[in-house]
């Protein structure tokens, strides 16, 4: 099955039989990653009196019931909900179904050595996603592809399918490189660490607030917010996929949360020779 993509008269082929998952799958009960040191996320049988869901016990069938941290236990998409008195849930506010998207490659910098700020004082285990990085990665992109924005951090191995976050700090965005993203249109932003600030920030919530138009202090929602983007956290894009355009199908569980477990999935692009 195919979809046909035009963009400012380029047309492009979409194969919608080749999905590429850029999700962390959450095994229940195994290794998965974490931040904040939470809870892992777990699942147990469903017992009450003779019901058991579990059918290596004699149970007609397997029910079991899940606990899980949507914010720390693996692949999640958060809305402005995340940071505001009201309670706004990522069901109301992610409308978009298919969404074109870049995927691109960033090498963080040492934070002390980058001209770069953060509310906070940068510290010496600092590393930082930075403008100028941003920049020269995103300096050729076609705008179109810019409402969606993958990225994926060096060095990318597969142990992020299973980090501990807090004794392996995850890098974290800059001030600047929060406002590059704004200001390049960016509605939809994906990423594979934890979080888009510094795990330990006071709880400031530097970039969160400036990616969605929100104050610095306070949680009222303001005339001026950008309700409707998005963040994913904890994706992971494995190597063999290269960076530029795609069209992306952000699944997201049917939660009335500010965060729900998500699934996105890439497709690739091919355009039609004339």
């Amino acid at each position: 099955m195919k979809l046909t993509l035009e963009v400012n008269a380029t047309v492009y082929n979409v194969d919608l039989l080749t999905p590429i998952d850029i999700s962390i799958p959450l095994q229940f009960n195994e290794a998965q990653p974490n931040t904040y040191n939470v809870e892992p996320a777990i699942a147990r049988v469903y017992e009450k009196g003779n019901v058991v869901g579990d059918t290596r016990r004699g149970g007609s069938c397997n029910f079991e019931t899940y606990s899980l941290t949507p914010h720390c236990n693996g692949t999640h998409t958060e809305c402005i909900g995340h940071i505001t008195d009201e309670r706004i849930s990522i069901h109301s506010t992610l409308r978009d179904g298919f969404i074109p998207v870049t995927v691109c490659t960033i090498t963080p910098d040492h934070a002390l050595s980058s001209a770069d700020s953060y509310l906070l004082l940068k510290e010496e285990e600092d590393f930082i996603i930075t403008q100028h990085s941003l920049t020269k990665v995103l300096e050729h992109v076609n705008p179109f592809f810019l409402k969606g924005l993958v990225v994926r951090t060096l060095p990318n191995n597969e142990t992020k399918k299973s980090r501990q976050y807090t004794r392996s700090p995850a890098c974290f965005f800059s001030v600047e490189a929060l406002h590059t993203l704004v200001e390049s249109g960016v509605q939809h932003l994906l990423v594979d660490i934890p979080s888009l600030d510094r795990a330990l920030d006071e709880g400031k919530l530097t970039a969160h607030r400036i990616f969605w138009n929100m104050p610095m202090r306070g949680h009222l929602l303001s005339t001026e917010a950008a309700v409707l983007r998005t963040v994913t956290e904890m994706i992971y894009v494995p190597e063999e996929i290269p960076d530029g355009h795609y069209l992306l199908n952000l699944q997201v569980a049917s939660f009335v949360a500010d965060a729900a477990p998500s699934r996105p999935i890439l497709y690739r692009l091919e355009q039609q020779s004339h």
